[in-house]
């Protein structure tokens, strides 16, 4: 299952649950946060029966202290980007 079957993902979203950093440095890129911003790719969790906001806030700060994002990032300079694509596309894994 991806998370954009349970999540409702897209920018310049000021009802979503958090938002990722969407351009910046390659350590800032995709981290989360709580507050919103229209550059910022805001998730809003639409089927808490299987998956819980703060869980899967708390499972993205996971994802990008391993470095997910760095791989995904798009740019050649100290600016990149990550895509709303990249972040829909994150296997959800039924556990």
């Amino acid at each position: 299952m991806r998370l954009s079957e349970v999540a409702t993902i897209r920018t310049n979203f000021p009802e979503a649950h958090f938002w990722l950093v969407r351009r910046g440095s390659a350590s800032r890129c995709g981290e989360p946060g709580r507050e919103f911003n229209p550059q910022h790719i805001g998730i809003q969790v639409h089927r808490t029966d299987i998956l819980l906001p703060d869980y899967l806030f708390y499972a993205l700060v996971h994802v990008h202290q391993q470095g997910y994002w760095g791989k995904l990032a798009n740019g050649t300079l100290s600016l990149v980007n990550i895509r709303v694509s990249d972040v829909r596309q994150i296997e959800l894994s039924p556990r």
